[in-house]
């Protein structure tokens, strides 16, 4: 159903080889424009992880939501969304075959790991996604209202980084 409103759907980008996979919730206005996850100021913040913290480029990793449509007024997926758009990102992460996922933000996480568990609960602790370590964390939007957490995010970070031997 949100097909209809889209300006264009914004599946994924990356590195289809990608050892590491990064997964949102939904794509808001600026990536409904440009058709591409993470390019408004949460993206920023995203790519600033991946290049200043972990030095590794943007281009080498793979980036998409649950969702492929911009929900309206950037509000949260319903079920119904989150179910027509999870066969897509379980084939995109079934292709690629990561060694590591991280779920980014409640929405993301919740729906990888089946559980309604809340973030600030799951964060920091490796999961299992279908045999692939999960590490859930923060999303980049909510770190920019609560700069205070990005300790907690780079602890989370460092975390991937050391299974993937980028330290």
């Amino acid at each position: 159903k949100l097909s209809t409103r889209r300006t264009k759907i914004v599946f994924g980008v990356g590195s289809p080889a990608a050892d590491l996979v990064f997964v949102g919730e939904a794509p808001g206005h600026d990536e409904d424009v440009s058709g591409e996850p993470f390019v408004g100021p949460a993206g920023q913040l995203l790519t600033e992880i991946i290049v200043k913290g972990m030095k590794i480029r943007r281009q080498d990793v793979y980036i998409a939501n649950i969702i492929k449509c911009r929900p309206p007024n950037n509000r949260n997926p319903e079920p119904d969304e989150i179910a027509a758009c999870e066969p897509f990102l379980k084939q995109q992460l079934h292709l690629i075959r990561p060694k590591a996922i991280v779920a980014l933000g409640s929405f993301a996480a919740q729906c990888l790991l089946k559980t309604r568990t809340p973030i600030s609960r799951l964060r920091g602790v490796w999961a299992n996604y279908q045999g692939i370590p999960l590490m859930p964390t923060c999303h980049p939007a909510y770190l920019l209202r609560n700069p205070s957490d990005k300790r907690l995010v780079w602890h989370d970070i460092q975390q991937v980084m050391a299974l993937l031997g980028l330290r």
